[in-house]
């Protein structure tokens, strides 16, 4: 064993147990975010319930994350996350990765919602919001991702609700309702330096698929007569 006669043995534990702290932590925001302005759209958040709601009814939840004083098990890789307590989850971006726990188990046929809030902090260079996944048959992949039907993009201090309807995924459909989703991902922005506090995400039910759709389009007008 090396010795190192020049630092007390107090110390060089400190600095050994420094070596293996996570560099993704960060210092969380030590005064509360306020959620401002919030952006309207088909799914809000109840405070008093708990809960998600669309056109007033709770949304079934297979898994919800509010992140009270814990990351809840989300994971970035250059980026910085820490917990905010009674606000969410601070994320600064370095890469656009952050990944929720492994073995979600999810029957993606039963919940096709993914809903992210969030209020941006600071601003970005470049939004991406794409959602990745895997299943027990595939690992992450181009192939397979969805995009936000509403909410993307927030400006500084705009609180907004990302929601992807996957039984209409961006790539890959109909995979998602056909799998058990093991694992999420979110690219939130393409480039560094934007800065969120992630207030909820779940994963849910949606009782009401005509309440997402996409707006038809107008009927073209008649071409006129000769």
């Amino acid at each position: 064993m090396t010795r190192l006669p020049w630092i007390g043995l107090a110390t060089a534990a400190a600095l050994l147990a420094s070596c293996h702290r996570p560099a993704e932590q960060a210092t969380a925001p030590t005064s509360p975010v306020p959620v401002g302005v919030e952006r309207a759209g088909p799914i809000r958040w109840n405070a008093a319930a708990g809960a998600f709601e669309l056109n007033g009814k709770a949304l079934k939840t297979a898994k919800l994350w509010t992140f009270d004083e814990s990351t809840d098990g989300f994971t970035p890789v250059t980026s910085r996350i820490a917990p905010a307590p009674g606000q969410g989850l601070a994320l600064t971006i370095a890469d656009p990765t952050i990944r929720s726990p492994k073995g979600l188990n999810v029957p993606g046929g039963q919940y096709p919602l993914v809903l992210m809030r969030l209020t941006r902090t600071t601003p970005g260079a470049l939004w991406d919001g794409a959602l990745h996944y895997s299943t027990p048959s595939h690992s992450e992949a181009f192939n397979y991702l969805g995009k936000p039907l509403s909410g993307a993009n927030p400006a500084v201090g705009e609180t907004t609700t990302l929601v992807y309807d996957m039984s209409r995924q961006a790539k890959g459909a109909p995979d998602w309702m056909q799998s058990t989703i093991d694992q999420i991902r979110f690219d939130i922005e393409d480039k560094p330096g934007g800065a969120f506090v992630i207030r909820q995400v779940a994963i849910a039910e949606n009782p009401e698929p005509g309440a997402l759709a996409p707006a038809a389009a107008p009927a073209a007008a008649p071409a006129a007569k000769p």
